[in-house]
């Protein structure tokens, strides 16, 4: 616990009062040439108290009051009315109420019940650099030194301190009766969890307690008793002993959770150790470390490792192996301030695939954790020069496929682009720009050193081998005119560039797996690409317009745009980037049948130029509104309804093609009904061409279908919807949260904490929101004209209060192809204000209960 005496240099003046209002807010020291003889002497205004007043003080009183300051006949006794607040050397009091006796040398200060009876304006007091602390009253004796404060309040190691009478003697050593530590900061925790002190000690560097036990809602529990207590006490940061937890795990037995050690390494460090040991041969190691040095950096390193038992093993068998598993996460975040023009941040979760599902999220069965499918990392930094001409920015990343086991690294990436510029406009220039004038010219460099494979072979030393380093050379030259004044008219010449340490070879093996053996050939390599692009866009709008009913209008935004893109054949051998299969068998086997006409490969793992194009590109964008009425008792207006937005049809048709010029149709759109609170979004595109089942397989043929009779083919579809019938308080909340996310005064933790909140609603509790219901549901349809696949998944989640302090969340989902319920939670939680208690089941994983309750730092208990 911190010092939480209370310490109040100042005096108490004797009574009988006359008024005197002053400017509020200003601070009016008091002067001992007013004589207090005659009741006319009260409407002096007395402007300070110097050091040779009765009072014998050796420092000036400054004070202020919002209200009134009045004085008494005789000048002995002020009185602050209305948030009263006094300076004395190290020491600031505010209170409602203030009262000075300078003959006693006390002081009395207090708060007061307003016109509901409420009691207002509890004194707050703070000395020097120590914490706050409130009182209900307090009086305090200058020459004994002593105080006595009734009802006090403090905040001590992220908890609070209350007393029912604190006294201070002139050792500075208080001493408390009827003490209650807990994390609720009400004046009188109506919920109270915690513990019950009856009398105490208070040093400068030790607390001693005569009895203490635990007390819930104010009923005492005795068999958390302790006759008496001795408890260091410093001021700076100090190391000491975390007391576990103990529960039982259905799986891995009875266990001791968070036991360990926490570390007070300096001002801007701290870190805890702690462990958990299972009675079925499972513990787990979690070390986190803690940040922050102020207007510059914060952060917190997490590492977490774990060895799982399988309790149904066989002992002395593979069986009987304990799995090990770990987890590191890391968070970075830099005050935009601390150096402008650069920019660094860390978010870094990564560790083995099975983490948070063999250790039950750190036996906390938290639904998100596991139920995540996938863990991603970055850290990134950047920096711009040359006036902001050159921006460069790099990064490290991870992308990890907890399923499948898979793990994609950049290690790392970079990019160096420059700034569009017009190399012949001219800064003086006056009117408007000749077309030449508005040739633009850019470039960037990107660089990439990535590896993608199997999780089990990341730390083997042949994988570096593995890795690909690429570096991408761009520059773009573009032009944009306006033709007729109704078209938008664009062309291009872009060149690309590719260096790379890698290349690949490929022959064939009939006795290799697939038939096709890959080798890698180290040593450098560099290809090349470019083309030229041109094309108009325009808009067209189209409008019906109705008499009769409710709706006005219906308006038609057609945008087509039309352009043409030429490219060489950088297949051709004359550029060296394509080879042919070696060893290639004149007659094909079953196996590689697939491979008939596509035998050329690149040599290049990240790509190069393709064969020829010489395409038209199209598309058509499709924009559908509503104009309806909108009745209302005193007037009539109107409102836009958007029935159909972005219905996009693209395509192209390849001139330089051998066959099947015609590329697939692709379309795409949204939608939304009942006033927009159901989102559909749907896409899916169509196939011009034949095609033939060749053992199994669809082989497309170059036959239109529309020889056959049919336009075209449905080869794929999606539609998707998230619909939420939230209540008005939840979209009040979630509007509110995103303003404080861009508020500059937050601290990035609470930056964090915001954004985790938005990103997952239905994982917090808010019990202001009466109510919340929430569901997503997708459907996929694939053709390749042989076989069709159709997937469709469904998940739901809500929440309802059944009364103000208490609510039930669920999360859920259906899955259509196994057909059978997903992962399921139910929740029930109870707001005890500083506290939040949950009962949490998860059947899909175990049949128990869990009961969190979690303050600023959570306890739990299994049952």
């Amino acid at each position: 616990m911190r010092h939480i005496l209370i310490v109040f240099f100042l005096f108490i003046f004797s009574f009988n009062l006359q008024a005197q209002r002053t400017t509020g807010g200003v601070t009016r020291p008091v002067r001992d040439t007013a004589r207090a003889d005659s009741a006319t002497r009260d409407s002096v205004k007395r402007d300070s108290l110097s050091s040779k007043t009765l009072t014998g003080l050796s420092s000036e009183i400054r004070y202020t009051a919002e209200d009134s300051i009045k004085f008494s006949v005789d000048g002995s006794t002020i009185y602050l009315y209305g948030k009263g607040r006094i300076y004395y050397e190290e020491l600031e009091l505010d209170a409602d109420f203030i009262r000075i006796d300078q003959k006693g040398k006390t002081l009395f200060a207090s708060g007061r019940h307003d016109k509901y009876n409420v009691y207002r304006g509890r004194p707050i007091s703070k000395q020097g650099s120590e914490p706050p602390v409130t009182a209900d009253s307090l009086v305090y004796n200058f020459d004994s030194k002593k105080a006595i404060a009734f009802g006090t309040a403090t905040s001590a190691d992220e908890g609070y301190i209350q007393a029912g009478k604190f006294k201070k003697n002139e050792y500075n050593e208080g001493f408390l009766k009827d003490g209650i530590y807990s994390t609720c900061s009400l004046p009188e925790p109506y919920t109270h969890f915690g513990i019950h002190i009856s009398k105490g000690i208070v040093t400068e560097k030790q607390v001693m307690a005569k009895s203490a036990y635990l007390e819930i809602e104010h009923i005492p529990i005795y068999l958390a008793y302790l006759p008496f207590g001795f408890f260091p006490k410093t001021n700076k940061r100090s190391s000491g002993f975390r007391f576990p937890t103990f529960g039982e795990d259905a799986n891995r037995g009875f266990y001791m959770q968070g036991i360990g050690w926490y570390l007070g390494i300096n001002d801007y460090w701290d870190a805890d150790i702690t462990g958990t040991l299972y009675s079925k041969g499972s513990y787990d190691v979690n070390t986190i470390a803690r940040y922050k040095k102020n207007y510059k950096y914060s952060g917190s390193v997490n590492f977490s490792y774990a060895s799982i038992k399988d309790p149904n093993g066989v002992r002395g068998t593979n069986s009987d192996r304990a799995s090990k598993q770990f987890n590191v996460q890391w968070t970075h975040s830099q005050d935009q301030a601390a150096n402008p023009g650069v920019t660094f941040s860390a978010n870094v979760n990564f560790g083995t695939s099975s983490y948070f599902q063999q250790t039950a999220a750190n036996g906390t069965y938290n639904f998100g954790a596991l139920t995540r499918n996938n863990m991603s990392s970055s850290i990134a930094y950047g920096r711009t020069f040359f006036d902001g001409l050159f921006n460069f920015t790099s990064s490290l990343s991870h992308r990890q496929d907890l399923f499948a086991k898979t793990v994609d690294l950049e290690l790392p990436s970079f990019n160096l682009s420059m700034t569009t510029i017009n190399p012949f406009d001219s800064k003086n220039r006056v009117g408007e720009q000749k077309w030449y004038q508005r040739i633009s010219v850019g470039y960037s460099l990107q660089g990439n050193n990535s590896y993608s494979g199997a999780e089990s072979a990341l730390f083997r030393k042949e994988t570096l081998n593995d890795f690909q380093s690429t570096f991408r050379h761009a520059i773009p030259v573009s032009m944009s005119l306006n033709v007729l004044k109704v078209l938008q008219f664009n062309t291009s010449v872009n060149y690309n560039e590719l260096w790379t340490f890698q290349t690949v070879r490929k022959s064939y093996n009939p006795f290799a797996r697939g038939g096709i053996v890959t080798d890698t050939v180290q040593g450098f390599a560099r290809n090349y690409n470019y083309g030229l692009s041109g094309g108009f866009s325009t808009k067209l709008y189209g409008k019906v317009n109705f008499k009769k009913g409710n709706l006005i209008a219906l308006r038609h935004v057609m945008t087509p745009s039309v352009s043409f893109n030429y490219s060489p054949d950088f297949t051709s051998p004359r550029f060296g980037f394509y080879r042919d299969i070696k060893n290639m068998p004149v007659k094909l086997p079953d196996s590689l049948r697939q491979l008939q006409g596509n035998i050329r490969y690149s040599i290049f793992q990240s790509g190069a130029g393709g064969s020829q194009q010489a395409a038209i590109n199209f598309s058509l964008d499709n924009t559908i509104e509503a104009k309806k009425r909108s009745r209302s008792d005193t007037s009539e207006a109107t409102k836009n309804v958007p029935i159909i937005q972005g219905l996009r049809f693209s395509g192209s048709y390849n001139f330089a093609a051998d066959s099947m010029k015609l590329s697939p149709i692709s379309f795409s759109g949204r939608t939304a009904f009942f006033n927009q609170k159901i989102g559909l979004n749907f896409g899916g595109s169509f196939d011009p061409y034949q095609v033939e089942n060749v053992n199994g397989y669809a082989r497309r043929t170059r036959h239109y279908l529309f020889e056959k009779g049919q336009l075209a083919r449905l080869t794929n579809f999606n539609v998707s919807t998230d619909f939420s019938f939230n209540s008005s308080a939840l979209q009040k909340r979630n509007e509110e949260l995103r303003k404080k996310q861009n508020d500059p005064n937050i601290s990035p933790a609470q930056q964090q904490d915001i954004q985790s909140i938005l990103r997952n609603p239905n994982y917090y509790v808010d019990f202001n929101v009466p109510w919340n219901l929430s569901a997503s549901y997708s459907l996929n349809y694939s053709n390749d004209g042989v076989r069709s696949v159709v997937t469709n998944t469904l998940n739901f989640n809500g929440d309802f209060s059944l009364t103000p302090k208490w609510k039930i969340q669920f999360n859920s989902g259906y899955d259509f192809r196994q057909k059978e319920i997903s992962l399921t939670q139910f929740s029930i939680n109870r707001d005890l204000h500083c506290w939040d208690m949950a009962f949490r089941w998860t059947p899909s994983v175990c049949i128990k209960a869990t009961v969190l309750i979690s303050a600023s730092e959570p306890l739990s208990f299994r049952i």
